[in-house]
């Protein structure tokens, strides 16, 4: 008898032989037992899972002698027909190459006869999302209104391309990736049949290698048989596939989190002289901060990861040497780096610097955690910073230094500060004159949107601050964290410590005076109205004198804000020209 690879060798023969999808298995065989067998399936997964498979175990269980059962004879006449292949009533259809109207036409003819000798004339088309889109639509008919005799069994690795007029008329069943260990099971088993020896490092290896897929998992364990013979190691596995051993991965990881630079770079450049996929290694370590990640905010929950035993005791280490915190910045960094690798022109150096970046976000406080610190002092009575946030500048990892010797807080200001009551309108605006005045100073483009808004409350710290209807595309670019934090922070240089802000749709009341948008000259006041309780001062008293004065234009000062710097990064492109 000629050779067989171990993929066809070992293929399962029966849903019990399955591994991995007991979800469609299981439907499956109650569907058989309860007798409500559909006319038409889409069985729908990653190469690999046993799409095709369970289609021709369903075949058997269908049109074995005593059908429709699961427990069927292996020795059955009709069983060993779709066994081999050679049964006239299973037909299986390669969608890739049978995929025009002609070839789906000559299905409807045919579909019509009764069976040869079995009770059901069944179809399996697998790639199905190849066939046209005229294809798909002249076998819609057909698909939805069969004759009893007929069974279809769609397979595909690309279910959106599959038309929804099609995915209507089938019972859908998704297949999924394979875990690590049930791989790691399957091929020790198939191993000691074919006498063969291996290690459980280089298994695991393998199922790594194999992302899922059983196929890929017996190929590659038929390739390395041939290359090594009856005895397989780690090595061999780590050579072939172009993988970082799993020790690596964890040596690196830890010089990362311990932020010994060194260290890191010494381990990536063995690697990358070792021949390593790079993009694997990057993949790898991605995947490797996920589980730490996952392990410290489950409390060590093993059923979330799929991860050797090596790798647990690496986790429980590693968990107690950074905070989630870091490690979310670390998978930032490289799953970003992830994104961009392909473009890299030195993978290697590209690399190297996702590491030192990563290095780098460990390392890092942000800018929020200062904030809080600095808050929490000013509430306690203590001494801070004159300015408590950072230039914008500033970079994370800069942003960590907080001056140990600090001003006192500047003085309040004059108006009464109210905790539980609203503000009355008097001293409300000109609270918020000051921080217009404050802001400006520290954000031109914030600036630039508060003309616009008008203050609505503030109660128990709380400052509402309005657009009207008219400025509505104005909420969803002022309301982000960083303006949130500035407002705050110029919040509690007034004196208004531990605020918060919210900006909401509100039309302005038609007597609040309007902060002059340009600094011309004050148009003609009208004939003052009738004096009342909320409007006891005049426009002019209430905006601060500084405001009267034209804002310096600094066109140095305009390139390198952050918010243009960031602009120009994210759009790849250039100033030109600055008018004032």
């Amino acid at each position: 008898m000629s050779y067989q690879v171990i993929a066809r060798k070992y293929r399962p023969q029966r849903f019990a032989d399955v591994i991995g999808q007991e979800h469609v298995t299981q439907t499956l065989a109650n569907a058989i037992e309860k007798n409500r067998i559909a006319h038409a399936y889409l069985f729908c997964g990653p190469r690999g899972t046993g799409k095709t498979t369970i289609a021709r175990i369903f075949a058997k269980c269908l049109n074995c002698t005593d059908g429709p059962t699961v427990d069927f004879d292996d020795n059955d006449f009709h069983v060993q027909e779709i066994t081999e292949g050679r049964s006239l009533d299973v037909l299986e259809i390669d969608g890739a190459s049978n995929n025009g109207v002609e070839q789906v036409r000559e299905l409807r003819e045919t579909c019509k006869y009764a069976p040869a000798n079995s009770k059901f004339k069944i179809y399996i088309i697998d790639e199905v999302h190849m066939l046209s889109t005229a294809a798909f639509n002249a076998l819609l008919k057909t698909l939805e209104e069969p004759p009893a005799h007929v069974k279809f069994m769609f397979a595909t690795t690309d279910p959106e391309k599959v038309l929804p007029t099609i995915l209507s008329r089938c019972q859908r069943f998704d297949l999924r990736r394979i875990p690590a260990a049930l791989i790691t099971k399957h091929l020790a088993e198939i191993a000691k049949k074919e006498k063969v020896k291996i290690d459980d490092a280089a298994l695991f290896a393998i199922a790594r290698g194999a992302d899922g897929g059983m196929r890929d998992a017996e190929s590659t364990l038929d390739q390395l048989i041939s290359f090594c013979g009856d005895k397989i190691e780690e090595p061999d596995v780590l050579s072939m596939f172009g993988l970082a051993a799993e020790s690596q991965i964890l040596e690196l990881s830890k010089a990362v989190l311990a932020g010994d630079v060194p260290a890191a770079l010494t381990q990536l450049d063995h690697l990358a002289q070792g021949g390593k996929d790079l993009g694997r290694l990057l993949s790898d370590l991605l995947n490797h901060f996920r589980n730490l990640l996952i392990f410290q905010i489950s409390r060590g929950d093993l059923n979330l990861l799929e991860v050797s035993e090596s790798e647990v005791a690496a986790l429980k280490e590693q968990s107690t040497g950074a905070n989630s915190d870091s490690l979310m910045r670390i998978l930032d960094t490289f799953a970003e780096a992830e994104l961009n690798l392909r473009d890299a022109a030195s993978r290697k150096i590209f690399l190297e610097v996702a590491v030192l970046k990563a290095i780098e976000a460990r390392n890092a406080v942000s800018i929020d955690s200062v904030l809080r610190q600095l808050n929490q002092l000013r509430g306690q009575g203590g001494a801070a910073p004159q300015s408590a946030a950072p230039s914008p500048a500033v970079t994370p990892a800069a942003s960590k230094t907080v001056p140990s010797a600090a001003p006192a807080p500047p003085a309040k200001q004059n108006f009464a500060e109210i905790r539980e009551t609203p503000q009355p309108p008097a001293e409300l605006h000109k609270l918020w004159m000051s921080l217009f005045e404050a802001v400006s100073q520290a954000s031109p483009f914030l600036r630039t949107y508060l003309l616009d808004a008008h203050p609505v409350s503030f109660e128990k710290n709380l400052l509402v601050i309005g657009f009207d209807p008219e400025f509505e595309d104005h909420l969803g670019l002022v309301d982000n964290p960083r303006n949130h934090t500035l407002l705050q922070t110029k919040l509690a240089e007034l004196g208004r410590p531990n605020c918060q802000v919210k900006f909401i749709l509100a039309e302005a009341p038609a007597d609040l005076p309007k902060i002059p948008k340009m600094a011309a000259p004050e148009p003609a006041k009208a004939p003052e109205p009738k004096k009342s309780a909320q409007a006891s001062y005049t426009a002019a008293e209430s905006v601060p004198p500084k405001e009267k004065a034209p804002l310096p234009f600094n066109k140095d000062d305009f390139k390198n804000d952050p918010l243009i710097q960031k602009a120009l990064e994210i759009f790849k492109g250039q100033i030109v020209e600055i008018r004032g």
